[in-house]
């Protein structure tokens, strides 16, 4: 009875510890279940949904905003797409405040996009640009890479603004 219960708290201490160290039990782990847990520390890149957190990258005042409603498509926007969004923190003195509802542009985001080409694009962060209802930029300036695919989606005058385009 107490070999069992001995047992069971040793391998309740192995699961625990199990990713911190392997050696202190003298065993390693086999590679399906290292490749398993690789698969789980990477983190998921999904659309933007709705109560994703976007950073502002135009000089309206906005610094972040919060989707409330992609337009486009049931799962939600990619690069490109017009959503609803709610400023969440803006600059003192600028041209939108907290609390306020805009449309605005995916500029740039983390899911990957197959290109023409074949080639893929991806980006680093979630990113828009708050527009009004006649799809014009709030802000004068944009801040960082845009991609080319703006085009296609007829957002001429956010790739005008732009400083970089990818």
């Amino acid at each position: 009875m107490a070999a069992s219960s001995s047992s069971k708290l040793f391998r309740v201490g192995r699961s625990i510890l199990g990713g911190l160290s392997n050696n202190a039990f003298g065993a390693s782990r086999p590679s399906s279940e290292l490749t398993h847990m690789d698969f789980l520390s990477q983190q998921h890149r999904t659309f933007i949904q709705m109560r994703t957190n976007l950073k502002v990258v135009d000089n309206s005042g906005a610094k972040r905003v919060m989707c409330i409603q992609a337009l486009k498509g049931s799962k939600g926007a990619r690069l490109g797409d017009i959503i609803v969004a709610s400023v969440k923190e803006a600059h003192v003195g600028g041209k939108v405040k907290k609390g306020d509802v805009h449309y605005a542009v995916v500029v740039r985001a983390a899911m990957q996009r197959g290109r023409c080409d074949g080639s893929e694009v991806k980006f680093d962060d979630n990113a828009v640009v708050l527009i009004n209802k006649q799809g014009e930029p709030i802000g004068t300036r944009v801040f960082g890479p845009v991609p080319h695919e703006l085009r296609k989606k007829k957002h001429l005058k956010i790739l005008s603004l732009a400083e970089h385009i990818a």
